[in-house]
């Protein structure tokens, strides 16, 4: 399997690292930075003898390299500053992002990809407009980091095992994310036998500040390690065809009461890239908040339709 990264910054490099863990095939590393991807590359290949890698990986600057790829993921794109929101970055990175877009029609229009540049839903919308791809093959990677997030917090409060614990994230990867607990488990026990109603909001809270934490810790530049692991095991369970239920930004065509929008939902992933939409059946709070999150991405959508980008 050719798996191609689209930029090569902490997000990119990182995810090569956990690829060649994974042993899952022939890693392209690309950056338009002159030797950013090569160096990282070469740093990379020298780790093999520790951790007994099995898979190739190349750094380029050349996108022509993509060529036959399987899975394409992009990267690339100006990570959010302190203070930033998501929607800030819309436009540059909108503009790098459908270019790139053209280079996939271009070089490997069979591949499946996944979009993780913010704002990542609209991205992955952009994206999927631009090459004429199948809704199966273009994916974005936002929620299933969240549900992570939040598995951690519920985690540290109950002193309870990751493993043990299923959460559910749905809505655009942004302030207006949609935390459920009515869909979130321990052991296949909801999380309100466990957490009243005041820490449940609580951590909720924390969980949709979390990403805008770290930024602000950082300094400069945002998260890395976790969305790195999220984005390699939805490649895993993809080429693995492991059909397991995974959230991650996908194109809505009535789902949810919802037509022409990429968000974040719980979808079967396989082989062929998305298999299903698992459609949550949401009470009326939760579908009020739903569509509030599905709004602040129309209204990006609008915004990239002023401007001439969609």
């Amino acid at each position: 399997m050719k798996i191609s990264i689209i930029g090569a910054g902490n997000v990119g490099g990182l995810l090569a690292l956990r690829l060649l863990e994974f042993n899952l095939g022939e890693i392209i590393l690309i950056d338009v930075a002159e030797g950013l991807a090569e160096g990282k590359a070469l740093d990379l290949e020298d780790s093999a003898a520790v951790y007994k890698f099995n898979s190739n990986i190349k750094g380029t600057q050349n996108i022509k390299d993509i060529l036959g790829s399987d899975i394409v993921v992009i990267t690339a794109g100006f990570a959010r500053k302190p203070g930033m929101s998501r929607e800030e970055l819309l436009k540059k990175n909108a503009l790098i992002v459908k270019q790139i877009s053209f280079s996939i029609k271009e070089f490997s229009p069979q591949a499946i990809v996944l979009v993780v540049t913010n704002p990542v839903d609209i991205i992955t919308y952009l994206v999927l407009k631009t090459t004429g791809f199948s809704y199966q093959k273009v994916l974005g990677v936002g929620v299933s980091l969240d549900a992570a997030r939040f598995t951690n917090l519920i985690s540290k409060e109950l002193n309870i095992p990751c493993a043990e614990i299923e959460t559910m994230v749905i809505g655009a990867h942004s302030e207006t994310m949609l935390p459920l607990e009515r869909f979130t488990f321990i052991k296949g026990i909801p999380l309100n036998k466990f957490l009243d109603e005041e820490a449940i909001k609580r951590l909720k809270e924390q969980t949709v500040k979390r990403g805008a934490r770290i930024v602000s810790l950082y300094g400069s530049g945002s998260a890395y390690f976790a969305p790195s692991s999220a984005i390699a095991e939805i490649i895993r369970v993809i080429l693995k065809n492991e059909r397991r239920t995974l959230g991650v930004s996908t194109y809505l065509s009535g789902e949810y009461g919802v037509k022409d929008i990429c968000i974040g939902v719980p979808c079967i992933l396989g082989k062929e890239g998305r298999e299903k939409i698992i459609e949550l059946e949401l009470n009326s709070s939760e579908s009020e908040l739903f569509l509030k999150s599905v709004e602040s991405v129309n209204q990006q959508k609008e915004i990239l339709k002023e401007d001439g980008i969609l």
